[in-house]
C-alpha cells in the first residue's frame, strides 16, 4: 500500500507546487489554448521516446519544448490568427501521435493511462524526474519572475525598461513545456491544463498581489491532488480525472461564494 500511495502523493504535490505559481502566467496571459496544443503534441514525445529508445519522460520533454519553439516562431506570421494556429497544431499533433503509435502494434503502451493519466501508478523513478522538473521551474521562475510579471502587464513597457520580450516568452513557453511533460502521468494528455489554470483560477478570487496568488495557486492545486488521491484510493475512481473534479469543486465554490458576497452596485 505505502509503495502506491507514497510516490503518488509525492509526484502529485511537486507538481501541484509548480502548476500553481505557472498556471497564474497561463490565466493572466490567456494561454489556456496554448497549453492545450503543448498537451496535445506530449503524445508525439511518447513517440519519439519510443523510437529513440529512451525514457518517455524525456522524449516528452523533448517533443513538447519542439512544440513550445516551432508556435514561438509561426507566431510571428501574420497571415493566420494564433487562434487557429493552436488549434491546427494541436489536433493535428495528438492525431499525428494516435496514427504513429498504431504503427507499433508489438509495444504494450497504456493509452489511456497517456491520455487520462495514472497518478496511483507513479514509482519513485517517476517522482524522482516531478521533482527534478520542479526544482529547474522554481529556481526559473524565481530569476524571471519580474520580467515575466512586467511582460505580462505590458509587452512595449517591458521592452523599454530593458526586458528581452522574446526570450522570455521563450522561456515561459519552454517551462510550460516540462511541466506538462511531467504531469502527463498524473491527469494524461486531455487534462494537463485543468492542472494549470483552475487552481489558479480559484486564487484569483483572494489573492491582490500576483505573488499571494501564486501561493494560493499552490495551495489549491495541493488540495485537489490529496482530495483526488483520497477518491481514487478509497471510491476506486480514475485518479487524474478525480483530481480535476476536486479542482473544480473548490472553483466552484469559491466563485458562488464570490458572486453571494459581492456587494451590490
Amino acid at each position: 500500500m505505502l509503495e502506491i500511495l507514497l510516490p503518488a502523493l509525492l509526484g502529485g504535490i511537486g507538481l501541484a507546487l509548480i502548476t500553481g505559481p505557472l498556471g497564474c502566467f497561463v490565466v493572466w496571459r490567456r494561454m489556456s489554448y496554448f497549453g492545450d496544443t503543448l498537451a496535445h503534441s506530449a503524445l508525439l514525445g511518447v513517440v519519439l521516446g519510443l523510437i529513440l529508445e529512451i525514457n518517455t519522460t524525456l522524449g516528452i520533454v523533448i517533443g513538447c519544448a519542439l512544440m513550445a519553439l516551432l508556435l514561438g516562431f509561426m507566431q510571428s506570421q501574420r497571415q493566420i490568427a494564433t487562434d487557429t494556429l493552436l488549434g491546427i497544431l494541436a489536433h493535428s499533433s495528438l492525431s499525428l501521435g494516435l496514427v504513429a503509435l498504431s504503427f507499433m502494434p508489438r509495444l504494450q503502451i497504456d493509452l489511456m493511462g497517456y491520455l487520462f493519466g495514472d497518478l496511483l501508478a507513479l514509482t519513485f523513478t517517476d517522482v524522482g524526474w516531478i521533482f527534478a522538473g520542479v526544482i529547474a521551474v522554481l529556481l526559473a521562475l524565481h530569476r524571471l519572475w519580474r520580467a515575466l510579471l512586467l511582460t505580462t502587464l505590458h509587452e512595449e513597457l517591458a521592452a523599454v525598461e530593458g526586458i528581452n520580450t522574446q526570450k522570455t516568452r521563450i522561456c515561459l513557453m519552454l517551462m510550460m513545456s516540462l511541466v506538462i511533460a511531467l504531469a502527463m502521468k498524473v491527469v494524461g494528455v486531455l487534462l494537463v491544463t485543468s492542472l494549470l489554470i483552475i487552481p489558479a483560477a480559484t486564487a484569483r478570487f483572494y489573492a491582490n498581489t500576483p505573488e499571494r496568488m501564486a501561493m494560493l495557486a499552490a495551495m489549491v492545486g495541493v488540495i485537489a491532488v490529496l482530495t483526488g488521491l483520497s477518491m481514487s484510493w478509497w471510491q476506486d475512481t480514475p485518479t487524474g480525472p478525480s483530481v480535476v473534479m476536486s479542482a473544480f469543486f473548490m472553483f466552484l465554490v469559491s466563485f458562488i461564494y464570490r458572486q453571494w458576497h459581492q456587494p451590490a452596485h
